[in-house]
């Protein structure tokens, strides 16, 4: 047991139905069916590795697609021929999530055999509108129908998916209110090495935030400036914008106007008592990028031409950027500097990976674009620790306690399945 939860240490499996919620959640090649990427099924293979080697009936349980637009879901049979070539042994499909066909399958399994059900969220359960309208507590998550349907045929339920730990649904919370519970290894991995990097960051430690999903990004400043686990932060994308906009810069219409559409405008006063809290610890750009007639232009700031959007950090900052990130101890970063999968914008991002790549620092980098970042400029390699979580990651950065977490911690105190 670490944190209050169970590890795989703490079980015998052997002839035992485990329920297991990994996080495959993949780009789809919807032409041909294939997977894009592979880097989150290659994460949780040494988990399923181990409870099939030890005889477990291991059934796999995982979501594909946004549950914002419907149109976005997608089965998750390409997973199961992906998971196959990884683990080296057959993974079955079914298309089914806990219909009677699932459940008949998952009786049916031998000792070491696995079973990847459909997706998850094909069950309306599982959805985003259902988890932030109804707010169901967890004991209310165990009457669900995907739990009622497949608890009674489990064991043991295992968490691997530390990616979708903020996550407060039944696929990843109910199952604990009535199963002994564990988290897989990728689970345990992920969980100490975050734990690690907020509790005694080397110093010092130097906090890159940028990206243009920001919501999140700015709940982690405020609890690693607050708590102090960060000695200064970097910002990049929409993130800098947002902050210099708050500081009174003129950052464009362009920019404004893009950040109103996407609804970050409110974010603005938080930027502002950040400043008035931290101003000394927060790095702003000093210039920035555009495209004009397909090519680079870079400006600096508060002399960017009306009309002009900016798509990137200039150069100047890219590099002042690789001078503080070479010279910390332990770097964190969560987005890239701007639009880097166009030529013409990537600069910013490259020569912060660039950094990444060469620095003593201790690395950590999270979240699905700046793990396509890393991959782009071959930098893989020199990472200390890539973790597959984005929005769960930045919400434990803030000092939250995930839902996740909180289901395990419940279903570590169970000695045996509810009846």
């Amino acid at each position: 047991m670490r944190f209050g939860i169970n590890t795989l240490d703490d079980f015998d499996v052997k002839d035992k139905t485990v329920l297991c919620r990994i996080d495959i959640n993949q780009p789809v090649n919807r032409v041909t069916g294939t997977l894009k990427d592979t880097t989150r099924i290659e994460a949780c293979i040494p988990t399923l590795k181990e409870l099939s080697e030890k005889g477990a009936k291991l059934v796999l349980l995982a979501h594909q697609g946004s549950d914002i637009e419907y149109k976005n879901f997608y089965t998750t049979e390409p997973h199961a021929k992906v998971l196959s070539k990884f683990l080296g042994k057959e993974v079955k499909f079914i298309d089914d999530v806990c219909g009677p066909a699932a459940r008949e399958a998952i009786k049916a399994l031998n000792a070491g055999e696995i079973l990847l059900l459909d997706n998850v969220r094909f069950v309306s359960e599982e959805q985003t509108l259902f988890e932030t309208k109804l707010l169901l507590s967890h004991e209310e998550q165990a009457k669900t129908l995907l739990v009622r349907k497949l608890a009674p045929l489990g064991d043991l339920y295992v968490c691997d998916a530390f990616a979708a730990a903020h996550r407060d649904q039944p696929s990843l919370c109910g199952f604990e209110e009535l199963l002994p519970s564990a988290m897989g290894r990728l689970f345990e991995e992920e969980f100490c090495v975050i734990s690690g990097l907020m509790e005694k960051p080397k110093r010092p430690s130097v906090f890159v935030l940028g990206g243009a999903k920001i919501n999140d990004a700015f709940l982690m400043m405020s609890a690693v400036l607050g708590g102090g686990a960060a000695d200064k932060v970097l910002t990049g994308g929409l993130v800098g914008e947002v902050i210099l906009w708050a500081d009174g810069k003129d950052i464009g219409e362009p920019a404004r106007a893009f950040i109103k559409k996407e609804g970050y405008d409110n974010l603005v006063d938080t930027a502002k008592e950040l400043l008035a809290k931290y101003r000394n610890k927060i790095v702003t750009p000093s210039d920035f990028a555009a495209v004009k007639d397909g090519k680079r232009v870079e400006y600096e700031l508060g002399k960017i031409p009306a009309g002009v959007l900016i798509l990137d950090i200039g150069e100047a900052t890219a590099k002042k950027y690789q001078e503080a990130i070479r010279e910390a101890k332990t770097v964190f970063v969560n987005g890239p500097m701007g639009v880097f999968e166009e030529t013409a914008t990537e600069l910013g991002t490259r020569l912060v990976w660039d950094a990444l790549g060469d620095t003593p620092a201790y690395t950590v980098i999270g979240g699905g674009d700046s793990i396509t970042a890393t991959k782009k400029y071959g930098k893989t390699g020199d990472i200390d620790y890539i973790c597959t979580g984005g929005g769960a990651l930045i919400r434990f950065l803030t000092g939250e306690e995930l839902p996740v977490v909180k289901a395990l911690r419940h279903g570590s105190k169970l000695k045996e399945k509810v009846k």
